[in-house]
């Protein structure tokens, strides 16, 4: 027997719901074998726990820490870690001057480093450079040309500096060589790169001259004053640097885009550089006091847009990143103290939630059975189905995205099973309405879907607008209590959708439901009057004499031609009677 159009569709979304399924189990397979995953959620800091760090500021001799700036910082790496996919850290000020991060788990490093990095990025002139070692570089070649226009990188190994024009009274650019006084050139000659992080080159003022280092120490440098600071970044990503013929490469840079004041400023930088000669033609890229690349200027870069390249890996060209998209910290830090953490709440905690969770379940199955009688198991499979899809999306965000299950979040799975059997209620009761009203079970089910489901996703956009606002403006657990009401928002219409629409199709066509046994939530006795052809209504013995009369006229109503003309012909032969 060929099946019915109702029945092919409820069969089809059957089948994409557990295609739904199956493609989260493996996914969730796949981080497990592939990417150190897990069956179950990583647990945020609250219910299990992790690390510590506090990070004091480094100021310069007599400086104090500005509150304003402190405030900054904090808001800088609360991105820095959320960018980072960590889930649930806590960032708080300490004292009046330290930072406290607390990150559920154990931190890798390349979070530490994104944590306490202070990514202050400046552009410096190049005045001179020499090996590391105090011994002279040899003449190289400029023979280079990856510094193209429009792309910052290039040959780091700094050019002779032998064609130098001879220093002026007063410097009159950041290039001058005149900046470079006899007590500078006896510092330079004498310095030793392993003193960097000493000295405080992360916290140089910016109209002076600076003594600084390649990030491998191989080279040392006397840099100009600040011409283009990191503040002028409108916005920074990583990826594989292409070639100069198009081709992309494997080597991984993080490309800059300039605002427009930036813009302006490296244009101008860029247009006296490439006019001039030996070491001078080169500019630093600075960050925290570092040099990590010099390329040589072969072309005005006009558009702003810059490239960073040097021995980069795909994760610490993310890293730097982030670290500039967010934001330099107005303040170095470093790393006063790491330690590990108990949770503060602990799994006695998360046990009352689950217990808590557990109760509320139990609630609403019995309500749902005897409310609804054996219609209700399709209430109670339903719940089944949206946990279980519930979960798997939480542990693949857990897994791939850093998401963690706060304490919060478990309050905000608990309230999520009212706001899901709602939606199945409104459903059931539409269907109702419409057996009410003289349909049959079939037709009920369709009708009475186009009607509940506006409804209900009215209820859910709503539901899943309030969760996304709350988000966004709320910090903290909050935040964790609001993802997971706004994933099982989601989660509601495709279970009701795919699952309790589809299962109400097909129940509608078996005896048991379809006739209105008393034990399947749709016995017509129980529901009032309802039409079941040729004009005529059953009636529970406690229907009234007013619904009775409705009933009535209501049957007169839905008489056809001949069921009337059969009437009057009945009544004219008890009139002859």
């Amino acid at each position: 027997m060929a099946r019915s159009t109702p029945e092919r569709n409820a069969i089809r979304s059957l089948v994409w719901l557990l295609v739904i399924i199956v493609g989260l189990i493996a996914a969730n397979g796949a981080s497990v074998l592939f990417n150190n995953g897990q069956w179950t959620p990583k647990l945020a800091l609250d219910l299990e726990g992790g690390t510590q760090i506090i990070l004091a500021p480094q100021l310069a001799s007599g400086e104090q820490v500005d509150q304003e700036q402190l405030e900054q910082a904090v808001a800088i790496i609360r991105q820095r870690v959320d960018a980072g996919g960590v889930s649930e850290a806590e960032i708080n000020t300490q004292g009046g001057e330290n930072i406290v991060v607390a990150i559920p788990g154990v931190p890798d490093p390349a979070t530490i480093e994104r944590i306490q990095s202070s990514a202050k990025l400046e552009f410096r002139p190049v005045l001179l450079a020499d090996l590391a070692s105090n011994q002279v570089l040899d003449d190289p070649e400029a023979t280079d040309d990856e510094s193209a226009e429009g792309d910052a990188s290039g040959d780091d190994a700094p050019d002779d500096g032998s064609a130098e024009p001879a220093p002026s009274a007063s410097p009159t650019d950041a290039s001058d060589p005149a900046w470079i006084t006899e007590e500078l050139q006896r510092e330079f000659d004498t310095f030793d790169c392993a003193s960097l992080d000493v000295v405080g080159a992360n916290v140089a003022p910016v109209d002076e001259p600076l003594i600084t280092c390649e990030a491998d120490d191989s080279i040392k440098y006397i840099l100009g004053p600040v011409e283009v600071e990191g503040e002028a970044i409108a916005d920074a990503r990583s990826g594989l640097i292409a070639s100069s013929t198009g081709v992309t490469t494997n080597e991984f840079g993080v490309f800059i885009d300039f605002n427009e004041e930036g813009t302006a400023q490296f244009r101008e930088v860029t247009e006296r550089l490439v006019t001039l000669t030996g070491i001078r033609n080169q500019f630093a890229i600075v960050l925290d006091g570092r040099v990590i690349s010099a390329p040589r200027t072969i072309s005005a870069i006009t558009d702003g847009s810059p490239q960073i390249s040097g021995n980069f890996t795909q994760e610490s060209a993310q890293v730097l990143a982030d670290q500039l998209k967010f934001g330099a910290l107005p303040l170095g830090f470093e790393v006063q103290s790491s330690e590990n953490i108990t949770a503060t709440l602990g799994l006695s905690q998360l046990q009352s939630g689950i217990i808590a969770g557990l109760i509320g379940i139990a609630l609403v199955i019995g309500y749902a059975l005897i409310q609804y009688r054996a219609l209700g198991g399709v209430i109670i499979a339903s719940l089944v189905i949206a946990g279980i899809v519930t979960y798997l999306i939480i542990t693949y965000l857990s897994n791939q995205q850093g998401y963690r299950l706060s304490l919060a979040g478990v309050a905000g799975l608990i309230i999520s099973i009212g706001v899901i059997a709602d939606s199945f209620i409104v459903y059931f009761e539409r269907i109702r309405d419409e057996l009410r009203d003289g349909r049959r079970l079939d037709g009920a089910v369709q009708a009475g879907w186009k009607r509940a489901f506006r409804t209900i996703l009215i209820s859910d956009v709503i539901n899943f607008i309030a969760a996304a606002v709350l988000f966004v403006l709320a910090v903290g657990n909050v935040r964790g209590f609001a993802f997971t009401l706004g994933i099982t928002t989601i989660v509601d219409l495709v279970v009701v959708a795919l699952f309790t629409h589809p299962m109400m199709q097909l129940l509608g066509r078996t005896r048991f439901f379809g006739d209105g046994h008393p034990l399947s939530g749709l016995d017509p006795k129980a529901l009032g009057a309802v039409y079941r052809g040729r004009a005529q209504f059953r009636q529970p013995q406690s229907v009234t004499a007013v619904k009775r009369a409705s009933s009535s006229r209501e049957a007169q109503r839905r008489q056809t031609i001949a069921e009337r003309k059969a009437a009057e012909a009945r009544g004219e032969g008890e009139d002859a009677r």
